[in-house]
């Protein structure tokens, strides 16, 4: 337990930042749209969630300036992030080969919700943890982090915990035996997240119901349980191309679950967040994250509101529309610096059925908070420019009366060397990416109306609008690069 007078210092920052918060009275929190689950219920609007933003250590990286992190979010129209929750930290300059990573604080810097102790020693810098104390400067972080998200009307997915990997990122953590003063048992990596973690399951328990309470007033979180939790427990379930001759049941190809000890994990880490805010005035959506690629969920841990996939095909928002969830993908930012790829993808998915799209964002670093930061850093890209791609694909989601829409397939007949991806209202509504590169022609079927439609430019935003009466349409599309969005409106 804290001291009365850190108790007191946090419960009057706690008050300072709720009552900053830019919201009504009783303002519910972010939920599932009641009359359309693929999408959210946000300050009274239909909404989707886009963003490109920094690698999830704004908090618990103390050299990290988050409040332009924040300004530089909102002025690209973002309306997302992710951020970790200190249960996890990286090696500075080697874990997953990133050279200026957030969610690796340097040496001394890990700002963690737990107290640090009088005894030296911890891996990362600094003095060992000490488990049974929480760390005032951590809870001043993170209530200012989440109130001027509110205020920018940023949602806020909070990751409690996150896979290891490998022994690089367990040396650094708080739970292990060596980084502490608790005691802590001593056990293998891969048995932290699951039931048989000895003495940590208790300190994860205390942990997960001391964010939750925390957090309670703000309007703008989910709670995300797991990062990737089939990374230290795998089973592999599927392959997405079955003709490789080599690599076939690995990565990048092999689809990959959580065993049974990590799902069962999972279950008590939801029954600890439902318990805990029983008790409060708000109840906040979960997410539980599914795998990489693409894979049709049997279903989601009760309780679960959001389905994350990283690395995501569209057709994993495809598959698993049926589970009348947001289904989020979640993280990408693997595949190099170019703009086009993550625009591509974007588009793809959000068209699919997709309620989230986030990229991870290399160009936000220390120094280059505003993610400016276009050196290579990593194995992934991010920029200005595709912020403000992003921002085109966030407004025209926007324009969109989201609540009526679904997955449809009975317009497009077919669609000669491009990949169609749409939603449709089933009355007259229909929002299309075409991905690939055009002039191409497009074989639609429209019911009886009167149409107009709008091409788009998914990089420049520039539109070309048109009208058409309904029946069958052979319709031409203009020259474009890497895809094009088209709208069609029954008038």
């Amino acid at each position: 337990m804290i001291s009365n007078r850190n108790g007191l210092l946090a419960f009057a920052c706690a008050l300072f930042a709720i009552s900053s918060l830019a919201q009504t009275p009783n303002e519910q929190p972010i939920r599932l749209h009641p009359q359309n689950p693929h999408y959210f219920l946000y300050r009274g609007k239909a909404v989707a969630l886009i963003a490109s933003g920094e690698h999830y250590g704004a908090v618990i990286n103390g050299d990290f300036d988050y409040h332009k992190y924040l300004a530089a979010m909102d002025a690209a129209g973002m309306n997302y992030t992710r951020l970790f929750g200190g249960s996890y930290v990286e090696e500075p300059g080697k874990s997953f080969g990133i050279r200026r990573n957030d969610l690796a604080p340097e040496r001394g810097k890990f700002v963690t919700p737990w107290a640090r102790s009088t005894d030296p020693g911890y891996a990362g810098g600094g003095n060992k943890i000490d488990l049974s104390k929480w760390n005032p400067e951590y809870f001043t972080r993170l209530h200012d982090f989440l109130g001027e998200a509110a205020r920018r009307g940023i949602v806020v997915e909070i990751g409690l915990f996150s896979s290891q990997y490998g022994e690089m990122q367990w040396n650094l953590s708080p739970f292990k035996r060596e980084n502490n003063v608790n005691g802590t048992d001593a056990i293998d990596y891969k048995k932290v997240n699951t039931l048989e973690n000895g003495n940590i399951l208790a300190v994860q328990e205390k942990y997960v119901r001391k964010l939750v309470h925390e957090v309670n007033a703000y309007p703008n979180v989910m709670f995300e349980i797991e990062n990737e939790p089939w990374s230290d427990r795998t089973v592999l379930a599927d392959v997405v191309n079955p003709y490789l001759w080599t690599g076939r049941d690995q990565y990048p190809n092999s689809v990959d679950l959580p065993d049974d000890a990590a799902m069962a994990w999972q279950v008590r880490v939801v029954e600890w967040i439902t318990k805990e805010e029983a008790g409060l005035p708000n109840k906040h959506m979960i997410a539980q994250d599914c795998c990489n690629f693409v894979y049709a969920l049997k279903s989601a841990l009760a309780g679960v509101s959001v389905v994350n996939f990283h690395y995501a095909y569209p057709e994993a928002a495809v598959l698993n529309y049926g589970l009348g969830k947001a289904l989020s993908y979640d993280e990408t930012g693997f595949l190099g610096q170019s703009d086009d790829v993550y625009t591509r993808q974007a588009w793809n998915f959000m068209l699919s059925g997709g309620s989230v799209f986030s990229g991870l964002d290399y160009s936000f670093s220390v120094g280059h908070e505003d993610g400016t930061d276009t050196e290579p850093n990593g194995p992934g890209g991010g920029s200005p420019e595709l912020r403000r791609r992003l921002k085109i694909l966030s407004e025209f989601l926007r324009g969109l009366p989201l609540v009526d829409l679904k997955p449809g397939f009975d317009l497009v007949k077919h669609a000669g060397g491009v990949v169609t991806h749409t939603l449709s209202s089933g009355s007259g509504e229909y929002a299309m990416y075409v991905d690939g590169n055009g002039p191409t022609e497009l074989k639609l079927s429209l019911p009886a109306g009167e149409y107009v439609f709008s091409w788009m430019d998914v990089v420049s935003g520039e539109k070309r609008d048109g009208k058409h009466s309904g029946g069958e349409w052979v319709m031409l599309s203009p020259a474009f690069k890497n895809g094009m969005a088209l709208r069609i409106s029954r008038r």
